[in-house]
């Protein structure tokens, strides 16, 4: 069992910065001749594969969480509706993932998946009910002017929004539902973090593979199956995937999920550093621009939210 020291927490928050900010490179530099879903499938199978050791080690302990004989089956049948439904979330934003790394550039898309806070707001607000304090509204508007600003290319023109930076903004969105949901299901349940992982990842290969056969057909997914620099790809990806999901459920165990993610939000900035040295893109000050605010505005999110705590108790 990792401790749950509050350095441990920190060290590992750092880890997934690194982790989140190299993400983004390994997808853009997957060879040309395969698409975004035959990419999301793979490295979902991949996840699943690393998934499998912790999973295993879990089922001959004392702590089967999910699979413990005491869970009441009506708890189980409900947690394994809700594990189907987020695992297709997932497996959505994984293909919307890569597919807007891809289109949007890696370094806008990855600006673009800051916005996870906003949508995580607006769904706590709609559905939890959860008031939110004027000061967090104010850093709200902020990061939504900024992520308009950097979805406009920099000149404030609708005409100019990118498409594909919208995909870009799904994919946080569709993070923070299925992430909500998850939240409120591990309160109830006394599923692991290492559980959650691998019957994501499970769900999402499958739904991944299922609409990639019926699009590529099975001469596409051998031929992707078959090539190895592909795979290599594929395989870093996965890796890569599962230990920032990994690292990120041990953090938040031992810190609070305002201090993780705030040492994680500076990753698109290593990301801006890396296109540039392995994919030769040219940073826009556009783009340096909107980063900087967009990192400023969740900086105050995260002050707002943590001073608001205490009235909260």
């Amino acid at each position: 069992m990792i401790e749950s020291r509050p350095s441990t927490g920190i060290a590992f928050a750092f880890v997934c910065l690194g982790i989140l900010g190299v993400m983004p490179i390994i997808a853009n530099s997957r060879p040309g001749d395969f698409g975004a879903l035959s990419f999301a499938f793979y490295l979902s199978v991949w996840q699943l594969v690393f998934s499998l050791p912790l999973v295993l080690r879990e089922l001959g302990s004392a702590d089967r969480g999910i699979f413990a004989a005491h869970l009441a089956p009506d708890l189980k049948r409900r947690t394994i509706a809700i594990i189907l439904a987020t695992g297709m979330i997932f497996g959505l934003s994984t293909f919307l993932y890569v597919l807007s790394v891809e289109k949007a550039g890696a370094v806008s898309a990855a600006i673009a998946m800051q916005a996870y806070p906003l949508f995580a707001i607006l769904l706590e607000t709609v559905f939890l009910r959860r008031r939110k304090s004027a000061l967090e509204l104010a850093f709200t508007a902020m990061l939504l002017i900024s992520l308009y600003y950097l979805g406009t290319g920099g000149t404030w023109r609708i005409e100019g929004l990118s498409s594909w930076f919208l995909v870009a903004l799904s994919v946080p969105f569709l993070w923070s539902v299925a992430h909500i949901i998850v939240k409120q299901e591990l309160n109830r349940t006394p599923i692991t973090p290492a559980q959650v992982t691998f019957f994501r990842v499970l769900i999402s290969s499958v739904f991944l593979g299922i609409v990639l056969l019926a699009v590529a057909g099975p001469t596409g997914m051998i031929t992707a199956l078959t090539t190895l620099e592909f795979q290599t790809f594929a395989l870093l990806m996965g890796l890569a995937y599962y230990l920032e999901l990994i690292f990120w459920f041990y953090a938040v165990r031992a810190i609070d999920v305002s201090l993780a993610s705030s040492i994680t939000v500076p990753w698109p900035a290593l990301t801006m550093v890396l296109a540039v040295i392995f994919l030769g893109d040219t940073i826009e000050m556009y783009q340096v621009v909107a980063f900087c605010v967009v990192a400023a505005s969740i900086y105050g999110l995260t002050f707002a939210t943590t001073r608001k705590a205490p009235a909260t108790n």
